[in-house]
């Protein structure tokens, strides 16, 4: 990530570096890293396409970058942003021994994987795509849980993470972060930006950043109201292909394109 950061934004790796010293060399470390470079490798890829979007969208700290893209938050403050996001959350973690996530995935009809954590007491984190769930919560119930979906057919993955991301679980990171968000300027973005907490465009930006902590990150909805909304191209600016990969699964008829390959078909 950081190649590409320092030869698209080479300011904006100036600009993260002073907040969070050496985020790249220890992306490894946990979110608290992960999530200023993940920002930032973001927004590189957003310039090297050279367009302006008809809608935003971003999934999880994604939505920050997003609303930055989209001309609702300067790239200073977004970056202290995901600094401190990544920081409370990494402690909230922290507090909860043996939290973490576990991706369920299979076609669809072939068991529930909203179900099989209700069962065992998880919260959803998110609905990322037809027959691909997230889970969080306590190592004992996540165990529980790998068992009964296996057992359905169902294939599962324990996440490489330190906490029970976007539930419950994230709750005393959530003041620190309300109090950081009074203090940021947010205006009108250029274009919509849908929330993943809500799979609508922003309407309180604060309090829909604040809940996304806390609350499962929508994107399977997010993907329909993108095509409900006419999108005929999804470009996916940050690291990786994951996110192209989910629209393949949820869309029919829409393109989907990475920033890598669009500047290679460009080249």
């Amino acid at each position: 990530m950081r190649v590409d950061v320092e030869r698209h934004r080479p300011d904006l790796l100036e600009l993260a570096e002073a907040e969070v010293p050496g985020l790249f060399d220890r992306v490894e470390e946990g979110t608290r890293f992960a999530q200023p470079a993940i920002y930032c490798a973001s927004l590189a890829g957003y310039h090297r396409i050279g367009e302006e979007a008809d809608l935003y969208a971003g999934h999880s700290l994604g939505e920050i970058a997003a609303l930055t893209a989209a001309g609702a938050v300067s790239e200073e403050d977004g970056v202290r942003l995901v600094a401190l996001r990544g920081r409370l959350m990494q402690e909230a973690g922290a507090e909860r021994a043996g939290d973490g996530m576990l991706a369920l995935l299979g076609r669809p009809g072939k068991g529930d994987p909203s179900a099989i954590g209700e069962r065992h007491g998880l919260a959803v984190a998110n609905d990322n795509a037809p027959g691909q769930v997230v889970l969080s919560g306590p190592g004992a119930a996540l165990d529980a849980a790998t068992a009964e979906a296996e057992d359905a057919g169902l294939r599962s993955m324990r996440l490489p993470v330190t906490g029970a991301f976007h539930s419950p679980a994230m709750a005393s990171a959530v003041p620190e972060y309300e109090a950081a968000l009074r203090d940021v300027a947010f205006t009108a973005p250029r274009v919509p930006v849908l929330s993943g907490v809500t799979a609508q465009p922003f309407d309180d930006v604060r309090a829909r950043l604040a809940e996304s902590l806390t609350h499962p990150v929508r994107w399977r909805e997010v993907l329909l109201a993108l095509g409900d909304r006419g999108v005929e191209r999804i470009v996916e600016t940050g690291p990786g292909r994951v996110l192209t990969g989910l629209a393949r699964r949820t869309l029919d008829g829409v393109e989907t394109v990475s920033a890598d390959q669009l500047e290679a078909a460009r080249a």
